[in-house]
């Protein structure tokens, strides 16, 4: 049985350099996934070092902070069934070039970081990743019309 999760989703400077913050949240909108936190977010060099603090020894990790500050990112808290791996499958891998077709990172991006969202990996990621990004009262629980339609009709 599919369990109802959050996940966090950071829509990168490329995004929003790009346009196409629009295009990325409808395709997850799109998918049925509800909408229960979204606001800019300007990244500093200290909620950077904990986010990325898994790639603080890489060589790229300079670049990678540098990136992230260039301008606000739009983060975000989706809700919905295995919401998880469902927007790790409409993200795409993190390479675009080796994304699936149709994924958000192989339609609209070429290149890593500029891959334009980050997607929580796993549950335990995820909850961290919302505490880090947002605070309690920012995220809302309602009901949608159409969650009978994209759940069924016992949600």
């Amino acid at each position: 049985m599919a369990d109802i999760q959050r996940t966090l989703i950071l829509l990168k400077p490329d995004a929003l350099q790009r346009d196409l913050l629009g295009e990325v949240v409808h395709r997850f909108e799109r998918k049925g996934l509800k909408i229960v936190g979204m606001k800019l977010i300007r990244l500093t060099d200290d909620l950077l070092n904990e986010h990325y603090a898994h790639l603080a020894d890489r060589p790229f990790f300079g670049d990678l902070k540098q990136f992230m500050m260039q301008t606000p990112v739009v983060g975000m808290v989706l809700e919905g069934w295995d919401a998880i791996a469902e927007v790790r499958k409409i993200v795409g891998s993190t390479n675009p070039r080796e994304a699936d077709a149709g994924t958000i990172r192989a339609d609209l991006s070429m290149n890593t970081p500029s891959n334009l969202v980050h997607a929580s990996d796993a549950p335990e990621n995820a909850s961290k990743e919302i505490d880090r990004f947002f605070n309690q009262d920012e995220l809302f629980t309602y009901e949608k019309i159409s969650d009978r339609y994209v759940f069924g009709q016992g949600v």
